[in-house]
């Protein structure tokens, strides 16, 4: 069943790709596109479960940029983290995030109905990390149940060519869904541990552990349908979220400048193009302890999951990471440039190992680009 951080409770995967190993990615792309109709004979998803009718308007292919702006001030997320509040030791003490699970039916089993993809070994992304890999980080919160970890990635800002402050994640990497709130103390770590002096036990410096500073969340969005659903499994399918940053530090550099790049979101990838993928993140579970940056190579298609057919079905690939990898990115070349197409949301460790995260269709689209260009 998906993996747990507590008891009962399930903790969802990020996988991330950093920069290095981004480059060795094998995917290519030709042309742009959605995907196909989920319910067309050539790519029906299989369905893991049958949820009542979706609460929240699905693609929202009708909010303009008024709906955009209303959805962003009533969600009132704010984020004031005191100076020094992430030190060495409260981040190595910080646990993976946990997440209430998707409900399962007898019928459904622990696994998808089709044949699942074969589990990848996660393998650590070698030290010291190279300006490309810099733009995955950790991404640390303090939840209801404590401080956690997920992951992140630097992505590029349209409105803001070269100067990047924007990371994307999982949306339950920053808010507890309906009925839930905002996490607190949301703080982004680029780099994380990129000379390797930090874990198992070896005494770290700061500035070891953070080579690239520390990054304040100021503002973020996340999925209108996370926000507002719950319970029915369908909402993971529009797990994504996007954080805005500034410098701890108060450098006045951005975030893109100062590790060095940043990854351009391919939204309404066409699947067929989608031949494998890499996924990257910090994992803290064991055998890890969320120090290292581990991926996964998946050699074929991603596998598509889906909870509700009428929504873009998810991309699942096999991978042995565990919790703290949540919100981390998928990455494909295009172009001969590594492209972001989405993030870890839900996995699945025992008995097949896999990650799985959402297809970043025409919602994610809207919400990007109206968070880039309206939301400092």
């Amino acid at each position: 069943m998906p993996y747990t951080t507590r008891g009962r409770v399930p903790r969802r995967r990020a996988a991330l790709a950093g920069a290095a190993a981004l480059a060795a990615l094998a995917l290519t792309a030709t042309a742009c596109g959605p995907d196909r109709p989920a319910g067309s004979a050539a790519s029906a998803p299989v369905t893991l479960a049958r949820p009542a009718p979706p609460t929240s308007p699905g693609d929202l292919a009708g909010w303009k940029v008024d709906d955009w702006a209303r959805f962003v001030a009533d969600s009132a997320f704010a984020n004031e983290v005191p100076p020094g509040f992430w030190s060495r030791a409260r981040m190595e003490a910080a646990k993976s995030r946990p997440v209430p699970e998707a409900p399962r039916t007898a019928a459904q089993g622990d696994a998808p109905q089709d044949a699942p993809p074969a589990p990848v070994p996660a393998q650590a992304q070698p030290h010291p990390y190279g300006p490309a890999a810099a733009v995955v980080g950790r991404l640390f919160v303090t939840a209801p149940g404590g401080d956690a970890a997920c992951s992140g990635t630097v992505v590029s800002d349209p409105a803001a060519p070269g100067r990047s402050d924007l990371v994307y994640t999982a949306a339950h990497c920053l808010h507890d869904g309906k009925g839930g709130a905002w996490l607190r103390n949301v703080t982004f770590v680029p780099g994380y541990n990129r000379d390797g002096q930090a874990g198992r036990g070896k005494p770290a410096t700061d500035q070891q552990v953070s080579p690239y500073g520390r990054w304040t969340a100021v503002r973020a969005l996340v999925s209108p349908t996370w926000l507002k659903e719950s319970g029915t499994g369908a909402h993971d399918q529009y797990d994504y979220g996007i954080v805005r940053v500034r410098d701890e530090s108060g450098s006045g550099r951005s975030l893109e400048e100062t590790v060095g790049g940043s990854v351009p979101v391919w939204f309404n990838a066409p699947r067929e193009q989608i031949t494998s993928a890499s996924a990257y993140g910090y994992p803290a579970e064991k055998p890890f302890d969320g120090t290292e940056l581990d991926h996964c190579d998946a050699p074929a298609a991603p596998a598509r999951l889906a909870f509700d057919r009428a929504r873009p079905p998810m991309y699942a690939i096999g991978c042995t990471m565990t919790g703290g990898a949540d919100g981390g990115g998928w990455f494909i070349v295009k172009d001969g440039k590594p492209n972001l197409i989405s993030v870890t949301s839900v996995g699945d460790r025992n008995p097949t190992g896999y990650l799985a995260g959402p297809s970043l269709q025409d919602q994610a689209k809207q919400a990007f680009e109206y968070f880039a260009k309206n939301v400092r």
